[in-house]
Parts: C-alpha cells; sequence; structure tokens
C-alpha cells in the first residue's frame, strides 16, 4: 500500500511537470536564481542542526518509556517503506556525549530536539507515573549541551503522542488533550526550565493533522476524510495557546524563557503572476498551510478565505454547519498573541494555479482549496517525488511571514537536503549547494528587514524518515543502520557548514569557493573508513522509480573496481 501511494503521487506530480511544458504561456524563467549575495549575517545570528526523539532516539521500549502512536504504528505492515521501524535507529538514547562532540566540532550555537511525552509520561497522564529515568536523559542532555557552550532549543511534540492517550481517547480528535499536554509540559517546565530558554510546543502540526487524521500516512494512521484534519488542527492550537498561557503566567518571570511554534510550509508561487486567479490561488495555498495555524496564533481567527472556502464546500454537501470548526470569542482572544517567536521549517517550493473541484460527500483537506500544485521539471532533485531545490522561494517566504504577522522574531527550526542513494558517497554537493543557496536567501531576507534571529540545519544525522523508513537521508553525518553501533561518519557537508559557521556568511566569492574545495578533500577520508566495512551493509534498498537501475549500475560498477583491484593484486 506504502509503494502504491507512492507511485500515484509521483505520476501525480510527473503529470503535472509535463502539463506545466505543454503550457505556451508558463514563463519559468521568471523567478530563476539571482546573483549570490556576499556578505556576513548579524552579530549573534545562531547556527544549529536538529532532531527529533522518535527519529533518533531508539531504545523504544527501554527504561520505563511508553509507546507512542508511532511505535504501534510502524510494527503494522505496509506502513513505512520496507516496513522498517525507529525501534533503534541512531541509538542517540545511548550516545548523548558522543553526539555533543560531533555538535562541539562544528561549533554549533544551538542544538533543537524534542522530548518523548511517552518517555517521562509513560501513559500520558502526568498523575498516573512520571518516569524519572526518562527525566534524567533529558537531564542530561541539556546539562551536556549547555557544559559545551550549545544552547537547547526544546520541542515539546513533534508527533510522537502516547498511544494510550489515543487509544482511549481518541488522541487529536479530542478536546480532552488540551488539558494532558497542558500537564506534560508543565512537567518539562518544572524539570528543565532553569536551564531552557526557548521551548516549541509542536513541530510542523499540519503534518500532525492532514497525515495523520486524515490522509492516515502517518500515525495513528486514520482516514477521516474532510473532518479529521480539521479537528485536530482545532485542538492542537488551544493545546499551544493553553501552554503558552501557562508558562506566561507561572514560569516566566523567574526563568525569563519564550515559547513558540514551528510551522513547515512550502512556498506557494503563482503559475503566471500576471493572472488574478493564479495569484488568489497562491494566497489560499500560503493561507490553507501556513495561515491555518499563524493567523489564529497573531490574530485570533482562522483565515477568512479558509473560512469561507470550507463553508461553501459544507453548504453543497449539505451539511448544517462547516467542518472547520469556529472559534468562539473568549477563545479568539485567548489564542491570539500566543507567539513568542515564530520556528519556520521549509524545503521547497511549488507553483499554483487554480482548480475547481466539485463538491461532493467525498470533499476533503486536499480539495477545499480548489487549487493544483505543480512543479517546474528543471528544478534540481535528488531523487525524492517533493523536495526540488527552489532557493528563491524561501525570501519569499521568509517576506510573505514579515507582512503577514507584524514580522515576528523568526527561528528557522528545519532546513536541509537529502539524498536518495544506493552507492554511498559521503561527497554530498547536492547538499553543500542547497545549504549555500538556501541561508543565501535568508541573508536576503534579513537585509530585506525581516527579523530572522537563527537557523537550524535539518539534521544533523541521517535518521528514521517517518513512512520512508530510512530511504532518505537528511544528515550531515552518515549513519551505518545496518551497524551494532550505529556509526556516525562526517560528509562533506559537516565542513562546509562549518566554514558558513565560522565566516558568520559568506565573505567572498574566493573564499566560498575554496570551502566546497577543501570540505571534498576531507570527505575522501570518510570514504575510505566507511568503505573499510563490508560493501554489503552499505547498501539500500531504494524503491523510487529509475532508482534500481541506478542500484544496478552501481553494483556492477562496485564488482569491476573489487575485481581490477583483485586483479592488480595477482
Amino acid at each position: 500500500m506504502v509503494e502504491s501511494n507512492r507511485l500515484l503521487r509521483v505520476c501525480h506530480i510527473f503529470a503535472l511537470a509535463l502539463w506545466v511544458c505543454a503550457t505556451g504561456d508558463f514563463d519559468r524563467t521568471k523567478n530563476e536564481i539571482g546573483s549570490f549575495y556576499y556578505g556576513t549575517f548579524p552579530t549573534g545570528f545562531s547556527w544549529g542542526a536538529g532532531s527529533s526523539a522518535y527519529q533518533t532516539e531508539g531504545a523504544w521500549d527501554k527504561e520505563g518509556k511508553g509507546m507512542s502512536i508511532w511505535d504501534i504504528f510502524c510494527h503494522k505492515k505496509e506502513k513505512t517503506s520496507l516496513n522498517v521501524t525507529g525501534d533503534s535507529s541512531c541509538e542517540g538514547y545511548y550516545k548523548v556525549k558522543e553526539d555533543i562532540s560531533l555538535m562541539k566540532d562544528m561549533k554549533l550555537n544551538h542544538y533543537s530536539f524534542s522530548i518523548s511525552w511517552p518517555r517521562i509520561i509513560p501513559s500520558g497522564i502526568k498523575s498516573d507515573k512520571v518516569n524519572e529515568k526518562g527525566i534524567q536523559h533529558y537531564d542530561n542532555l541539556i546539562n551536556f549541551l549547555l557544559e559545551n557552550r550549545i544552547t537547547p532549543i526544546v520541542t515539546l511534540y513533534h508527533w510522537d503522542l502516547p498511544h494510550a492517550l489515543e487509544d482511549k481517547y481518541g488522541g487529536w480528535q479530542n478536546s480532552s488533550m488540551v488539558n494532558f499536554f497542558n500537564d506534560y509540559t508543565s512537567l518539562c517546565f518544572e524539570r528543565f526550565g532553569n536551564r531552557v530558554k526557548y521551548w516549541i510546543t509542536f513541530n510542523d502540526p499540519w503534518s500532525m493533522a492532514v497525515e495523520g487524521y486524515e490522509s492516515g500516512e502517518h500515525a495513528p494512521g486514520l482516514r477521516l476524510k474532510g473532518t479529521g484534519a480539521y479537528k485536530a488542527a482545532h485542538n492542537i492550537i488551544k493545546a499551544h495557546a493553553a501552554v503558552w498561557h501557562t508558562y506566561d503566567t507561572q514560569w516566566r518571570d523567574t526563568q525569563k524563557g519564550m515559547v513558540g511554534i514551528s510551522l513547515s510550509t512550502h512556498w506557494g508561487e503563482p503559475v503566471d503572476i500576471m493572472n488574478d486567479m493564479d495569484i488568489e490561488a497562491a494566497d489560499r495555498y500560503m493561507q490553507f498551510n501556513l495561515g491555518w495555524f499563524a493567523t489564529p496564533l497573531f490574530n485570533g481567527d482562522y483565515p477568512q478565505v479558509m473560512k469561507e472556502y470550507v463553508g461553501k464546500k459544507s453548504t453543497r454537501q449539505g451539511l448544517g454547519d462547516s467542518r472547520l470548526p469556529s472559534f468562539l470569542p473568549q477563545e479568539k482572544s485567548y489564542i491570539k498573541g500566543t507567539c513568542d517567536f515564530l520556528g519556520i521549517g521549509h524545503f521547497t517550493t511549488r507553483y499554483i494555479t487554480e482548480k475547481n473541484y466539485p463538491s461532493s460527500r467525498s470533499s476533503s483537506y486536499f480539495t477545499d482549496s480548489d487549487l493544483a500544485e505543480l512543479v517546474d521539471p528543471q528544478w534540481p532533485n535528488a531523487g525524492s517525488e517533493w523536495l526540488y531545490s527552489v532557493p528563491w522561494g524561501f525570501r519569499q517566504l521568509l517576506n510573505f511571514v514579515k507582512s503577514q504577522y507584524g514580522n515576528p522574531m523568526i527561528y528557522v527550526t528545519e532546513n536541509g537536503a537529502l539524498e536518495k542513494m544506493v552507492c554511498t558517497d559521503l561527497c554530498d554537493e547536492w547538499r553543500m549547494l542547497y545549504l549555500r543557496d538556501y541561508i543565501n536567501e535568508i541573508l536576503k531576507a534579513i537585509n530585506d528587514g525581516v527579523n530572522v534571529k537563527g537557523y537550524t540545519v535539518w539534521s544533523l544525522l541521517d535518521k528514521f524518515e517517518w513512512d520512508e523508513g530510512y530511504s532518505e537521508r537528511f544528515g550531515l553525518y552518515y549513519v551505518d543502520f545496518r551497524s551494532k553501533n550505529k556509526t556516525r561518519y562526517p560528509k562533506a557537508s559537516v565542513q562546509y557548514y562549518k566554514h558558513i559557521i565560522n565566516s558568520n556568511g559568506f565573505p567572498s566569492q574566493r573564499e566560498i569557493e575554496s570551502w566546497k574545495r577543501k570540505a571534498t578533500e576531507m570527505c575522501i577520508s570518510s570514504n575510505q573508513l566507511l568503505a573499510a566495512d563490508p560493501l554489503t551493509s552499505h547498501m539500500e534498498m531504494v524503491t523510487e522509480i529509475m532508482v534500481p537501475i541506478v542500484g544496478t549500475l552501481c553494483i556492477l560498477l562496485s564488482a569491476v573496481f573489487i575485481m581490477f583491484l583483485l586483479k592488480g593484486r595477482f
């Protein structure tokens, strides 16, 4: 089922790309990458890397940890690529000091990680039991970071809801999650808040709601078409506000910290910037994605266009009320202004055009906005069906946030490149180019007046990538998942990012060109270390279209190389 869904998505995007090529008035050059900007970031700009608990910790059933919805989801067949799980993943639970030494070597200013709710409260309900071993783990992590002068940025929820709350209450479909989450976060403030000054309530609630409760691609795997995502999002937004108010009234004066949220979104660009319908469709895309969560927190209610479109579709379905829930007047005032800083996760861009979906009983979140997403086939891509390198979209997005929400304090919480490779190569030129260009667009946005305070590369390590399993690698460090020790190997991008940090930006063309050269030279030794292990332990099963052909070529080339070495020996 997972592979068939993925194939359909690939075919859909490919068809849209062909449609773009066939459209005579489509000008794919109108937003080509502009000139590179040489300069440095403001003094005090924070450089970091990120991770999340389920994706990296492993130790899924150790030392008192309760089950999460992802533990349950991954142990069901055909929910992840090749039926893999995050049971051990990077074994980060046991390698805290080792991983912090990697961060220290890179001279990171901050590290963004998440706390596993079921690791510190196994049932999800604070009054049941607090797992002190789980508390100790995060105490150690935070203390080691601070000892190495690395600021912890802590996400309170990165998708791993305690399974007991899903099983008994229906998870984020139930408004009782607001109080349960508030109790859990209060425990975190109590135990860790004397050292943690940056709190993120939720990471990417769009994926939590849509992929968890609408499409079912992510845990808990529910397909509540047309209602599930909206209901989950409604409770998530109220939970965020409750936590912000709890911190504000009980902890802020003594702990002096901040509470924000991390929202992930593509940038939506009109296919035709002279066409009013495309312009409106692109704005609608942004409102149905970023605005869905950001607008209530900054302005007190859902975007007007969301209320209009979902309400109109609901009426045509013969429903008495809109499928998009509404906030009571007192809830609007309670929610408004509950964001000390806004985390932005961003990876890629889509072209947007108008597309009318007739209202029917099968109407869903995906059809409510009446638009279509397209990609330019000329955009660089490293093998995924969704992540194309479109750097100029990042500057557009950051300026959109500035104009829409009053120029809030922004921390880039997720940005990075993946690769899908069968033959392992740690000289990741694709990632170095991606980081250079996307980070440069942030610098341009800062010069536009956007209030960006920090950047977090996604991610420090290769890790478990949800329904994609281990087929996608985002890490600066390669992780050998088939080795018992989950050995880490630096990719070239480690050195490249380190140069950016040391220079606080991009000082000159000559220096930047030397970074790539030096990073590539450094990664050769990493490749040699990796190659010293048995070849078969580094061959990855990848199931994307055309990749098996590449895999065959890689294997043949490897075999020829080995035969050549053997021939030389004898």
